[in-house]
Parts: C-alpha cells; structure tokens; sequence
C-alpha cells in the first residue's frame, strides 16, 4: 500500500464531509496508478458530538474510523492511525481541507523520485483563495521568533534574514527544501517515522508539526515545500487566531518546543520573547475587541452631542423666553449626555448597530422609545431640573435626521450606493449544471439566510438553459458587470483545482466563495471552523445571533419584572425563597439568565458564550437518569434553534425550580 491518510476530527461534521469527498476523489485517481489497494483513509474522532461518526459509517463505509470516548488531543489521535496504517506514506490531513483530485498521485510520485525526503507539504490557500504563507516555514529558532513577534518579518518579506519564519524571500510557485511542515497537510515517509518516532504527545494542540518536522530532519531527511498542487485549508484554528485564548495556547507549545529542542540559554532567550509575545498579543487582541464595539457607538455620541450643543446655542438666542438666560453646567454636561445615552440605548435595543441592518426602522424606533421614556422620566422630576421638553424632542428629531445622515454617507463611501434598507440580499451566482443549480436554490431559500440568486454559470460552456448567465470561460467578468457578492460552485460539476482556479483568477477580495457538496444540506464557505455564519444549514436559528440575544435578554428582564411583582405569591412554590429572590436580582442585573446550557460534563465543546442558567434546555424534559451525550445534544440543539418560546416553556414548566443555584 502507497499512501495512508489519516485525518483527526473534532466537532466539524460538515467540513469533514467535504474533505472525504475530495479525499475520495483523490484516491481514485492514485489508485489507477498504484492499484486497487494503493491507499486507505483513517478517521480518528475526538469524542464528537455533531454526529460525525453516525455520518462517517453512513456515507464513507470504506472509511476506517475510531471512535475515542475523550478528547484525546491532535498528537495522541494522530498516532492512533499511524500505529494502524499501512502505508508506505503517511498523510496527516486537517479534516477542514479540500485536496486536488492530482494531489496524492502527483506528492506520491515526488516523494519516491526523491527518497531522501522524509515529510512533505504542499501549497495552501484559504477559503478565498489567497495563499497561506504558513505553507512553507523556517525553524522558529530565538532570533527568528524575534523577527516575527516584533514585526520585522512583515516589514522585510524578501529578506532572508527577516523572513525565514514564514521562509517569505522563496518563491511559492516553486519547490523548495525547507524546514517545517504545516500540520494541516503532512505527508511523511514511513521509514523516516519508524526511525524518529511519532508525534509527541506533550502537544495536545500547536507545535506538534514543528517538533516532528525538525525531529526528521535530525534523522537525516530532508523536508520539502511542493508548488505543483494545492489544497484549500479554511485555517481551521479550534481557537481563533485573534482570540487571547488561541495566543495563550500557540506560544506556550513554542515554549515546550524551545525546552526540547534548543540549549537551555537559547529556551530561556525564547521563553522570555514567548511571554512578551503573549502579552503584547493578548493586549492587542482585548484593545481591538473593544475598539470595534465601541467605535460607532462612540461616534454616535460625539456627533449627537455636537448638535445638541448647536440646538442648545441656537434656542437661547433665538427663543424669546430665553432672553439673557443660558442653560447651566448642570443640563450641558449631565442631562445632555444623559439623554444621548438613552437615544443609543434606545438604537441598541432595536438593532441599529446589528451588521446588515436597515438604517430608518430601527433608528426611528429606537429614538420614539427612548424620547417616550424620557419625557416620562422628565414629567416626574422636579421643576428645578425641567429644562425644556421642547429640546428633548427637536433633539430627538435632530438625532434621527444626523444617524441616519451618518449611516447613508458611509454606504455611500463603502459602496457607492445609497439604501436606506438593509445590506440584507446577497447577489449570489451559482456554479452549476441545471439539476444542482435548482438543488443549491432551493437549499438557500430553506435557509434563514437572505440571497438575490441572480442566476448560474454553466460549468460546461456549450450548456445553456434556465437561468443560465453564461460559461464559466466568463466567469470573472460576469461577476463584475452583475457586481456579485458571493459564488457558489457545485463540487459535483467542478474540481476543487478548478474552484482554487476560479477563486484565484477572479481575486476580488469582496467576494465571498463557497462550495456545495453533491447531495448534502449544507454549504461551506467559511474561512475558518469558527465562524460558521458562512456555513449554509438548513433551518438554523442560533443564538449567537444579535436579535436572539436580544430578544434573550428582553425576556429574562420582563420575566424578572413579573416574578419580582408575584414574588409574595411564588416564594411559597419555592424551597429556597431567598436564593428565588436573589436569581431575581441576579437576573436583572444581567449575571444570569432564566435558561441556560445545562454543562453538566467535562467536555471542550464549542458553545456560544451566554450567562449561566437558573434551568436548562434538560429541564423541558422530565428525567434525572440523562446521559452524557443526551445533556450535550440538548445543549447544541439549544444553541442551533434558539427560540424564546422555549425559554418560556421551560421556566412555565419549573416555576417550582427557581431557587436553584445557576
């Protein structure tokens, strides 16, 4: 047997589907070369709990798959199928790649042409095509990690002093020897394990690939970076590259790797450019976050303020009751600011500030709500502290009339184009023959998700038919002139080293590109495993998104306000009326929620973050004697099919139940 592909998941069912199809293909075609039995594919699972291994054994039986009852880790799953495979090769793949149908055969062939070559990696491109330098890396030795923490690398790519992290001075469309493989695609040669050993499994996640690169090449292999092929790799980080926690994890498997490898000086050199590192990361990573929440809101504020101030002016000069009388510090840097706060809270809670939203509706009810609730407010105050009603409502006109100016004139500058509407239709073309096209259509319009399918491209250029646009010989300018935000190839009529061609010709960074697999109900076009709002479902309603989250804590707060005024009444349907009372106020002031995960295991599953829950998604269903993966499935589905009505089932149902500790 030539090759054994092995290939470790973790929670990412639909990706992996994808990657088996193309793996499959690929597999095919080394096989008509080597024969029949020329390659095996190996699954090792982590202990998922999306139904991965029900699909696996349903639709890839000539899969050998593993089933592990814990999270073991990428090391030790990894070295689960090289103990059991057969190959004179072995393939470590990420389960979020698609591979070329000539990638296999033609990695195969370079590796016997060259039997010094112990491990190989090929060219990687993102979901949208661009290429991923970490496709070709040097040994991040203290000097080299300096270059690339401080910056240095970024500044100077073609130098070969400064950029040998990512090795960014060599040419990509070349073969080159280099010295560590990327973990997403490591084909191996297995004399050259047999004689270093497997990967080590200190590493539960990152710097396992660079330990076992340098391992081989102190064995007396070489490692090689091959331009011939390439793979799709949707940079799926089981933490995101941007978040405190992926950094935290990323650089403490650089200081493992140092204390094995280098001399006990150079460790402690890198370990302390390590931990700069993760602070200097970290606190950029927190800043961004909070810039990018606050920024708009931020400029709301500013602007609101400076008109109020110019509406202020102008009413008393201007109105004859206000003649030789100014409003004082009090109104100008208390009230003012006061009232802007609760128009943009007002904005908040209607959903202004939600990506692709409309820009009149939920400003004009966001500013009606809050100028209600503060003429209210302003009716009970006392006569010393009524300034002018009149201002509150110009200012609350002069406030729709400057955020709806705000919002158009950036639509102008983004896009050219004035819409008062939400950027809520994407213009869609499909890649496809007339059966898959009508297929996909109908796969988007099951979906929450809102597209303007302006038609589809004919992968076969003498092809014409219903709503065909044109041949894919066109496709570049076709989306140009219909100004296409988002295509969609069917794998079923193209190759994955057609797709990678068409997403690199095209090079139009605003478009987005995903694939649909042959008889499937999803859609994949996410640039990494964690942002699967690019990840088509069928009927999926999550609750990660804004107006769920929304609507959540509307509905914790009014349910507060209810049990607070019932409170004489249910404290007695309650064992606990203190701890009831407290998860009243707890509530309220937004530490907990009425409904939440039950998380009763110890699992690494991917939830969204929401507060900690009084009840749970369990407590719907009357049972004590739930399983582990019974708890899990509760949760996910929860979490994929958010809807209040639940929530309300769930409390009216265990209104004897409050007291309990979330």
């Amino acid at each position: 047997m030539k090759l054994s592909v092995i290939i470790v998941n973790y929670n990412v069912r639909y990706f992996l589907e994808q990657c088996l199809l193309s793996v499959r293909a690929a597999c095919k075609e080394l096989e008509m070369v080597y024969g029949p039995d020329a390659s095996e594919v190996i699954v090792i699972d982590n202990q998922s709990v999306d139904g991965s291994v029900a699909m696996l054994n349903e639709k890839f039986k000539e899969v050998i798959t593993i089933a592990n009852h814990e999270n073991t880790g990428f090391s030790k799953a990894n070295n689960q199928g090289i103990r059991i495979s057969k190959g004179e090769y072995v393939l470590l793949l990420n389960p979020d790649t698609l591979v070329q149908t000539d990638t296999f055969l033609k990695t195969v062939k370079f590796m016997d042409e060259n039997p010094q070559a112990g491990g190989l990696g090929v060219k990687m491109v993102d979901g949208k095509g661009n290429f991923l330098p970490e496709s070709k890396r040097g040994l991040p030795t203290p000097e080299v990690a300096f270059y690339k923490i401080f910056g240095l690398a970024a500044l100077f790519p073609n130098s070969k002093r400064f950029g040998k992290y990512h090795l960014t001075f060599l040419d990509k469309n070349k073969n080159h020897e280099v010295e560590i493989l990327a973990g997403a695609f490591m084909l191996m040669r297995k004399s050259a394990l047999d004689k270093v050993g497997l990967l080590d499994e200190d590493f539960f996640m990152y710097g396992e690939d660079i330990d076992l690169s340098y391992r081989i090449i102190l064995g007396g292999f070489k490692n090689y970076y091959f331009s011939e092929t390439q793979i799709i790799h949707y940079k799926g980080e089981s933490t995101k590259k941007s978040s405190v926690n992926y950094v935290f994890v990323f650089y403490n498997a650089m200081i493992i790797f140092a204390k094995k490898h280098f001399s006990t000086q150079n460790a402690a050199l890198l370990s302390i450019l390590i931990r700069l590192a993760i602070y200097l990361r970290a606190g950029i990573a927190i800043a961004n976050r909070f810039l990018k929440k606050i920024s708009s809101p931020l400029l709301d504020f500013l602007m609101l303020y400076a008109a109020m101030r110019l509406l202020t002016h102008y009413w008393e000069v201007n109105h004859k009751s206000m003649e030789g009388v100014t409003y004082p510090p009090l109104f100008l840097y208390v009230f003012l600011p006061g009232y802007i706060l609760i128009w943009l809270s007002g904005l908040r809670f209607y959903g202004a500030y939600d990506a692709k939203r409309s820009i009149v509706n939920p400003i004009l009810k966001g500013i009606l709500s809050s100028t209600a609730f503060i003429l209210v407010v302003y009716s009970l105050l006392n006569e010393d502290f009524r300034f002018s009603r009149a201002l509150i409502v110009f200012g609350a006109l002069i406030s729709f009339l400057v955020l709806v100016t705000i919002r158009i004139l950036a639509r102008i500058i983004s896009k050219r184009t004035i819409n008062l509407e939400a950027d809520s239709a994407k213009k869609t073309i499909i890649v496809a023959d007339e059966k898959e096209y009508e297929r996909i259509k109908n796969l988007i319009s099951q979906t929450s998700i809102q597209n303007n399918v302006l038609g589809r491209i004919n992968p076969d250029p003498g092809e014409t038919g219903k709503d065909c646009l044109g041949s894919t010989q066109k496709l570049a300018d076709l989306t140009s002139v219909y100004k296409t935000d988002e295509i969609i190839f069917s794998s079923k009529n193209l190759a994955v080293s057609d797709i990678i061609s068409f997403m690199t010709d095209i090079n139009q960074p605003r478009i987005e590109y995903k694939i649909a697999p042959p008889e499937s109900v999803f859609i994949i076009g996410s640039n990494s495993v964690n942002t699967q709002g690019e990840l088509y479902l069928l009927e999926m309603n999550t609750i990660e998104k804004s107006a769920n989250r929304r609507n959540k804590r509307l509905f914790d707060i009014a349910v507060s306000i209810i049990l607070l005024i019932f409170s004489p009444l249910l404290v007695f349907a309650n064992k606990k009326p203190l701890n009831f009372i407290a998860n009243i106020f707890q509530v309220l002031v937004g530490k907990k929620s009425w409904v939440g995960f039950s998380n009763k295991y110890d699992l690494h599953l991917k939830l969204p973050k929401i507060k900690p829950g009084i009840l749970s998604s369990a407590d719907l269903i009357e049972s004590e004697n739930f399983d582990v993966n019974t708890y899990v499935n509760l949760d996910l589905l929860y979490a994929k099919n958010y809807s209040v009505d639940e929530d309300l089932q769930i409390l009216l149902k265990n209104l004897n139940k409050l007291d309990k500790k979330a």
